[in-house]
């Protein structure tokens, strides 16, 4: 049933529609199966997520009409669909009348996604209107409260030294503990793998109150603060609220050192806002793991990373993992920095809508996936800062000289570059990261040619 003459309007301009202040946007990547038009699709497409479905029903009335999600925008060769929510459709909390994240996915990105006459449709970039975004928690902390711990400057505080304890699985909770201990002398931060809980091996209790000690121990010896990224994810509210406390009770006096790691797309918005709403007070952690499955470039449905972050601020993540835009080993390339911008702007430019964010408080950067002392500078150089929160494991441990020295090989490496000293020649009077060379050749060899002539290594 071809159903544009009801919810297309592609006499409505953009412009208009923000202006307006009553629709969400969002625009798509879409493409009809053999045989359908791509208007009457994307109509089909715009009803299943609206008032609609495939026949005329009975109870349809003015009201029902006056809250149709409208086709505004299509242009067929490129396959861009633009959409318009009227935001009275999305659903409310009854305690609190604030939004909630699901109920804008169970439109967007809800049965639309399974139409018998849609080969593929990808959302790419999404629009919030000020009445909107008012009604979404954001982030009460970010990277600044990190700086504000570590007793850095709270604007442009700069790169925060992280990294991963592996391998993915985790260790036993002494080994755990000692390898935190082991990169805290050099580095600052310390996150939980997203396999690390309560697993039988490593019982939580026990982990944390290792990792409690280290901690103190890693602070007393270098004089400075350190952080830890504990994860709480659980299918269960009230498990993940049980292990929060827990863990603040264990770190006592340092609890205000510690952030919940959260892994947000496998468990979905409730246990972000289980996290942001039980404990404000720490950072919020998100980690992605299992992403790809939808934003991966290779998958042609769902949303793209740069969607999934432009979601965490919404929803309150503190930080979220952006990949290493094209400097690691995850999928990505430059251009993703334009994900970062989102984060933390007050109002930032998308693939396809502008979007203030009206003060809510930015979400910080997490650059994980491959990196090392010497991948960090082109990094940099394409983003055009250092503050982002770094987590390297294989960065770190492995390092020829250990955990401490691979941990200092990054700081070296960002003060590097902040200084604007080419890192070859910055290496010659930084032992631990002149080794980092050594220790990743291959990067080393591609990277900077005629290094190990400089170095003197043979």
């Amino acid at each position: 049933m071809d159903q544009s003459n009801r919810y297309a309007r592609l006499d409505l301009k953009e412009a208009d529609l923000i202006a307006g202040g009553r629709h969400v946007l969002c625009a798509y990547i879409m493409k009809p199966k053999a045989g359908y038009g791509y208007l009457e699709t994307a109509a089909h497409f715009a009803a299943e997520s609206s008032t609609g479905t495939n026949v005329e029903v009975s109870t349809t009335d003015d009201f029902t009409r006056g809250v149709d999600a409208l086709v505004y925008e299509i242009d067929p060769e490129k396959e861009i669909m633009k959409i318009a929510y009227p935001v009275e459709l999305f659903d409310r909390n009854i305690i609190d009348g604030r939004a909630m994240l699901c109920s804008f996915l169970t439109l967007t990105i809800g049965n639309n996604q399974g139409m018998g006459d849609v080969e593929y449709a990808k959302m790419h970039d999404f629009y919030v209107p000020p009445c909107y975004l008012r009604l979404f928690d954001g982030p009460s902390m970010n990277i600044a409260d990190m700086w504000r711990v570590l007793g850095r400057p709270v604007v442009d505080g700069g790169m925060v030294v992280g990294t991963i304890i592996k391998p993915k699985l985790g260790l036993r909770p002494k080994p755990f503990a000692d390898a935190c201990y082991e990169f805290w002398l050099g580095g600052d931060f310390i996150k939980n793998d997203e396999p690390q809980g309560n697993q039988t091996f490593a019982p939580l209790k026990e982990t944390i109150r290792l990792v409690a000690d280290a901690m103190k121990r890693a602070q007393d010896e270098t004089g400075e603060a350190k952080l830890f990224s504990a994860n709480i994810t659980a299918d269960d509210h009230y498990e993940m609220v049980a292990r929060g406390e827990y863990i603040l009770e264990t770190f006592g006096e340092n609890a205000d050192h510690v952030a919940f790691l959260v892994d947000g797309y496998v468990t979905g918005p409730a246990a972000i806002t289980t996290a942001r709403r039980s404990f404000p007070r720490q950072f919020l952690h998100y980690h992605r793991a299992g992403h790809g499955a939808v934003t991966s470039p290779q998958s042609m449905r769902g949303y793209t990373a740069f969607v999934l972050s432009k979601m965490s601020r919404l929803q309150g993540a503190s930080g979220i993992h952006t990949g290493t835009m094209g400097y690691g080993k995850m999928e990505g390339d430059a251009s993703d920095k334009i994900m970062a911008y989102m984060l933390t702007d007050e109002a930032a430019q998308g693939p396809f809508y502008h979007q203030d964010w009206l003060g809510m408080k930015a979400t910080t950067p997490i650059i994980s996936g491959g990196m090392n002392a010497l991948r960090l500078p082109g990094f940099f150089d394409n983003l055009g800062h250092s503050n982002v929160i770094q987590t390297s494991g294989g960065g770190a441990f492995g390092h020829l000289d250990g955990g401490t020295a691979g941990a200092k090989s990054l700081r070296q490496s960002c003060d590097a570059w902040k200084a604007g000293v080419d890192l070859v020649t910055y290496a010659k009077s930084h032992r631990e990261l002149a080794r980092a060379f050594e220790s990743f050749p291959n990067d080393a060899d591609k990277l900077y040619p005629g290094w190990r002539v400089a170095l003197g290594v043979n």
